[in-house]
């Protein structure tokens, strides 16, 4: 049984298959109406719970739309319908749903709740998103990078702003497919020394610049994300605000990097705050790609822990 935990506690030749067998699955469904069925059918017969404690557009969809054309069927469970953790421990709803399903996604708020869920769970079980990581969306951008410039082994990616669960799941990346990440953001902001340690000790060059400028220079890829995560309270909205202002991705800022430079943003996106709609909209981008490639690297993730 293979859990889908985090991108560091997955080996990375694993990670590079997931990736590959993305590819091939999105390239076999090029001429196929959206929607319609594989012509593979790996999870035909299977049953996949997909848990939301958090809201979600792209983690739900995909991954709904990822198993039906797989051939599979999909129960989705919101935490207001459940009693996970309140009125039943999560050891003991782990415990039921193995009972009933062939594996279960879980978006949630807590990395503990995740790690209790796959410790009592006798299925995979998928991280789709925790505070602390989010490394499907992660998979999804390696394969987008790929896509347009080829192996994203030795660029450099620069992460502007809050080093928030995407930037950590980022540097984990860093360190498992072996490029360069500049973070360039707040101190009051900065990531985990944990995941930087992770990365450096697997040969990646982490570096962090306060100047944006600076930062982009010569950077392969620029990534940014929203000033105020889900799981923020409101009142930190202005603080926010006024702590990243200077972090902007816009026209000037991308300016600095290579001309080639892709720009990402893993949605959904505040235009005009974390970055412009010029940017978001122009000829380095490629968020609505990646949007697209949660549902080919999910699939491929599926697969993975399914073993099918």
């Amino acid at each position: 049984m293979k859990h889908f935990l985090d991108l560091h506690k997955t080996d990375a030749a694993d990670l590079r298959h997931m990736i590959d067998k993305a590819r091939a699955m999105k390239t076999a469904r090029h001429d196929r109406p959206k929607g319609s069925p594989d012509d593979d059918q790996p999870l035909a017969g299977r049953m996949v719970a997909l848990i939301f404690e958090k809201p979600s557009t792209r983690t739900r969809v995909s991954f709904d739309v990822g198993v039906r054309q797989m051939g599979g069927q999909t129960m989705v469970l919101s935490g207001k319908e459940m009693q996970l953790g309140h009125g039943e421990t999560i050891a003991d709803t782990a415990r039921v749903l193995s009972r009933y399903v062939d594996l279960i996604m879980i978006r949630t708020f807590e990395e503990a709740t995740l790690l209790e869920m796959a410790e009592h769970a006798t299925v995979p079980v998928i991280n789709g998103l925790t505070n602390r990581t989010h490394p499907c969306q992660i998979m999804a951008d390696v394969m987008t990078y790929e896509e347009h410039r080829g192996s994203i082994a030795g660029r450099k990616v620069v992460w502007a702003g809050d080093g928030n669960n995407v930037c950590a799941s980022f540097i984990h990346a860093a360190g498992q497919f072996g490029f360069d990440l500049t973070f360039t953001g707040p101190e009051t902001l900065d990531p985990e020394q944990k995941f930087i340690d992770f990365a450096r000790a697997r040969g990646s060059d982490i570096k962090i610049e306060r100047d944006p400028s600076r930062a982009v220079v010569g950077a392969d890829l620029v990534v940014t994300d929203t000033w105020v995560s889900m799981h923020d309270p409101e009142s930190a909205k202005e603080r926010r605000h006024n702590q990243l202002r200077g972090y902007q991705v816009n026209e000037a800022l991308m300016a600095h990097a290579k001309p080639d430079a892709l720009f990402m943003h893993c949605l959904p996106a505040h235009r005009n705050d974390e970055a412009t709609s010029a940017v978001m909209d122009g000829p380095h981008s490629v968020i609505f790609d990646e949007a697209e490639n949660r549902l080919h690297a999910q699939k491929a993730i599926l697969r993975w822990c399914l073993g099918v």
